[in-house]
């Protein structure tokens, strides 16, 4: 009797080159790029400082995204301005961010990557070999007030 094994192949994914965790040596494990760039953007969001992510075209397009599907079930959003490349065994990671004005940037790129790497090697077992972090904007305070704003009058008289 032969012993024939057929491997299922998920388009996208990239070989995680792992044996199945029960150690009995059987199988291989796949993780999308997907997957680990949602892992990446919602470890990045857990940093205190980090207002939103994506640059300002990608923040644009899912706003009207988001409005046009109804919001916060987007699927896109949780992975919006996380960029990852996947081997066997490594993952780097490209993250644009928006940060809170008055936040000391160095100190929470440094948060985000610890995170980040943090998560992403404690799900998927694979190592982070860089994250590298794109700070495109500065969100200011009174930038949300500006959008709240009852004050539909011109500005100027």
């Amino acid at each position: 009797m032969s012993d024939i094994r057929t491997e299922a192949k998920v388009p996208g994914a990239r070989e995680a080159g792992r044996g199945d965790a029960s150690g009995d040596g059987g199988g291989r494990t796949q993780i999308a790029d997907g997957v680990v760039a949602k892992i990446a953007g919602m470890a990045a969001r857990e940093i205190g400082g980090v207002h939103a992510m994506g640059g300002g075209t990608a923040r644009a397009v899912g706003a009207v995204r988001d409005a046009v599907t109804g919001g916060g079930a987007d699927r896109g959003s949780v992975s919006r301005g996380v960029s990852v490349e996947v081997g066997e065994r490594q993952a780097a990671v490209d993250i644009d961010l928006v940060v809170e004005y008055g936040a000391a940037i160095q100190d929470l790129a440094a948060s985000v990557r610890r995170n980040v790497a943090t998560a992403v090697e404690r799900m998927t077992g694979l190592e982070v070999t860089e994250i590298n972090i794109r700070v495109d904007d500065i969100h200011l305070p009174d930038e949300d007030q500006d959008d709240d704003s009852d004050d539909s009058g011109p500005r100027v008289r």
